[in-house]
């Protein structure tokens, strides 16, 4: 597989240059996000095979018009075959390049292949990245309620109450994954949570590898009748904080509609936009709601 020399991040880059080399060390070099999860070549591309209830989805392709569709198909008999849905990152600068005498296509070309397959879209995202160390890192509460950080694996259920009611999420299985990150992860994450004496409003948590330049805000959600209240912005704050303490230079974060807006006027750059492209076995396990992780549906 053709992968580009390791280099350094640039001093100063341009939304170009960072958006080249977050493909590189995000995607290209992507590494196993969770207990159990298995990060694997094929082709021209990049899957993880996540643990019981881990994200499974590719990461990254760079294939060419004349493989696409074999490759397409192999990832989806491997997740037939688990009984597992996947889902297919396709970021809006991804190409099919060009072979035997055929043009290369866009974005769009690969997507149309991916719903020829059986894939559908998911609303679209987009991905925003800034310097941890140029962001706020202390945004007032509302008088009453306070950032906790999570340590005992226990606290769980305070993230999956969050995301049932922000997000209809399975509160079992959002536990699991939380236990999960707090057991096994607890030294390259942090999970969030503002709270009104013991109830939580919001939650968020930040993931990082050691060596790498980026970290992920992954989770971020509000109760409904808590939102506007600046809570998202407090978390983002922490996290960005946290993120620059461990001397990671970039957090990123998969922007809904609704978060973009205010990570613009906090200062972060887009970079590209991203689409989910699920794939689901008749009868098959739904999604997992890892909540981002390496790429997940619950995001910022």
């Amino acid at each position: 597989m053709d992968i580009p020399p390791r280099t350094d991040a640039p001093a100063v880059p341009s939304p170009d240059e960072l958006r080249t080399y977050h493909d590189l060390r995000m995607r290209r070099e992507a590494r196993p996000d969770g207990p159990g999860a298995v990060v694997e070549r094929v082709g021209e591309s990049l899957r993880q095979t996540g643990g019981p209830d881990g994200w499974d989805g590719v990461v990254w392709s760079g294939l060419d018009v004349c493989g696409a569709d074999a490759v397409i198909a192999a990832h989806v008999a491997h997740f037939a075959a688990l009984g597992r849905s996947f889902e297919w990152k396709l970021y809006g600068h991804d190409r099919l390049r060009p072979a035997g005498g055929r043009p290369g296509e866009d974005a769009e070309g690969l997507a149309a292949r991916l719903r020829a397959a059986g894939f559908v879209a998911e609303p679209a995202e987009s991905l925003m990245v800034a310097e941890a160390g140029r962001l706020e890192h202390r945004v007032p509460l509302p008088e009453g309620t306070r950032l906790h950080r999570l340590t005992r694996p226990e606290e769980a259920d305070l993230v999956a109450e969050v995301h049932q009611a922000a997000f209809g999420d399975d509160r079992a299985r959002t536990r699991a994954w939380v236990r999960d990150l707090l057991t096994d992860r607890a030294d390259s994450s942090a999970v969030l949570v503002v709270l009104d004496g013991d109830r939580p409003l919001s939650a968020g948590r930040l993931e990082w590898d050691e060596g790498r330049e980026f970290a992920g805000l992954w989770g971020g959600g509000t109760v409904p009748a808590a939102r506007g209240l600046g809570l998202y912005r407090a978390l983002v704050a922490e996290r960005a904080r946290i993120a620059a303490a461990q001397g990671v230079r970039w957090v990123q974060v998969d922007a809904t509609d609704r978060s973009r807006p205010v990570l613009d006027r906090l200062g972060f750059c887009a970079l590209t936009t991203t689409t989910p492209y699920v794939w689901t076995p008749p009868a098959g396990r739904p999604p997992a709601v890892r909540g981002g992780g390496r790429t997940g549906p619950r995001l910022a």
